[in-house]
Order: structure tokens, then C-alpha cells, then sequence
């Protein structure tokens, strides 16, 4: 029997405020189809309910919110039944927390959120949610301003995303954004154009195909790789503290 503390998602108010919060610490927060359907229901209960004044959705700590959709079960879900785990989803898209009618603040790990995300991307009915145009945009950084600038420009869309609230499935979008990190921007946008498409579903491929091997539980996540072998390691403690992550690193390395 599951107890309220060991439930995937928890759920408290008190004095008007609901806490949700999502509890699989061991799995970065994954999201699961139990997880998803509880939290259908709660968007559903704090709506409904009028002594809940707000929301605060949060997670268990564990270096990261969520690690986003839990591949091992998406695995096994395809395995099992053939069938896409969004697929058996009430809400694949979490549509349902965009209506919730109460204000929602995030306590979320690591992450920081900006109103113009709540208020203005969430609550936008047009914007496009697809990960392939950002993808494209980070393998294009990396043609065309070498090595290190991938991870300057995954930076800045963070940013534009969670704080600004701004498209960034939108090629313009990508574009001024690349500017901002000073890449040249024909120079990138021609880097995008050839990674575009095809190229970049291989690269997501290739990736879900490491990540499983690893044995990884969404992304991002850190893997050391010792003659063919993978161990991955726990990032979760050394968020914020840059000169620990990097002795434990040489720690291992030796």
C-alpha cells in the first residue's frame, strides 16, 4: 500500500494555498501515466475548490523539477502494447493546467520561472510546444560558432522560454536568439537549414538510444563512460556548487 508520503504526486492545502508536488526524487521527477492522471485531477480539484486561493506547484529535490516524460516507461509501454505512451493520456499536453482558473507559482528546482511564462506563454492557445526547432537550433550553434557555443545558446533559450515567455519553436525566434550570443546570424541560420528536418530526428535518435544503453532517466543526465561501460552519475547535490561538481569529477577521473 502506498503511503501519502511515498505517492508519485502529493497533494496539501492549508490557509488557501494548494502545494502540489511531484515525489519521484529516484526518477528526476519523470513524469509517469500515474503521475499525469493524478495531476489531471488536481488541476481539476483546486478549480473546483473554493477555499484554494492559489497554487504552488513543486517537486522533490533532486537537482532538477522533472527530467519531462519517463522514457523507461515509455519503453515498456511500446514494448507491451505498441502503442505511444502519450497515447494513453487523458491530457497529453497538460492543456488542462493552462485553464486552471487559480494563480499557479512555481518553487521549482534549479529552474527560474518569469510571469511572462505563466501568464503569457502557457496561456497562449497558438504557441507551438515542439523540442525539434530548439534541438536544430543548439546542433546549428555548435556548426556554426564551434565548440562551447551550444551550451551558451541552450542557456539563452532557457531564459527566453521559462523568463520571457518567449516562442522559441519559432526559426525567428532561434535566430535572434543565436544573434543575442553573438553567432554571426546568416552564418547560423545556414547551419540551421542543413541540420533541419531529418538530420536533427537522427541526432534526437541517436541520443534516446544512448540514454537508454546508459541507463539514464530523461535529460539532461550525466554519464561517465569507462571501456564501453556507462555510469551515471548523481548531478542532483552539486547544483549551484561548481567547485565540488568539479572535484568529484576528478575524483572519478583518477
Amino acid at each position: 500500500m502506498t503511503t501519502p508520503t511515498e505517492a508519485p504526486v502529493q497533494y496539501t492545502l492549508a490557509s488557501g494555498i494548494a502545494t502540489i508536488r511531484i515525489n519521484r526524487p529516484d526518477q528526476r521527477n519523470a513524469l509517469s501515466i500515474e503521475v499525469c492522471e493524478r495531476l489531471l485531477d488536481l488541476w481539476d480539484e483546486v478549480d473546483r475548490d473554493e477555499a484554494v486561493r492559489a497554487v504552488v506547484l513543486t517537486s522533490a529535490d533532486c537537482g532538477t523539477f522533472s527530467a519531462g516524460m519517463d522514457l523507461k516507461e515509455a519503453a515498456r509501454v511500446r514494448a507491451e502494447s505498441g502503442k505511444d505512451m502519450l497515447e494513453l493520456l487523458r491530457d497529453p499536453f497538460h492543456q488542462r493546467m493552462r485553464r486552471v482558473s487559480k494563480p499557479i507559482i512555481a518553487a521549482m528546482t534549479g529552474q527560474p520561472f518569469g510571469q511572462a511564462y505563466f501568464d503569457g506563454l502557457l496561456r497562449d492557445h497558438d504557441a507551438v510546444f515542439d523540442s525539434e526547432p530548439p534541438i536544430t537550433a543548439i546542433l546549428a550553434a555548435l556548426d556554426a560558432g564551434g565548440e562551447g557555443r551550444d551550451l551558451d545558446l541552450l542557456a539563452r533559450l532557457q531564459r527566453a522560454h521559462y523568463v520571457e515567455g518567449r516562442r522559441i519553436a519559432d526559426a525567428g525566434v532561434l535566430a535572434e536568439m543565436a544573434a543575442d550570443i553573438g553567432l554571426d546570424r546568416p552564418a547560423f541560420e545556414a547551419a540551421y537549414a542543413a541540420r533541419e528536418g531529418q538530420p536533427t530526428r537522427d541526432h534526437i535518435a541517436k541520443s534516446r538510444a544512448l540514454l537508454a544503453h546508459a541507463g539514464g532517466q530523461g535529460f539532461p543526465t550525466f554519464a561517465l563512460e569507462r571501456n564501453g561501460r556507462y555510469r551515471v552519475l548523481d548531478t542532483g547535490r552539486y547544483l549551484g556548487h561548481v567547485d565540488e561538481w568539479r572535484a568529484a569529477l576528478a575524483e572519478l577521473l583518477d
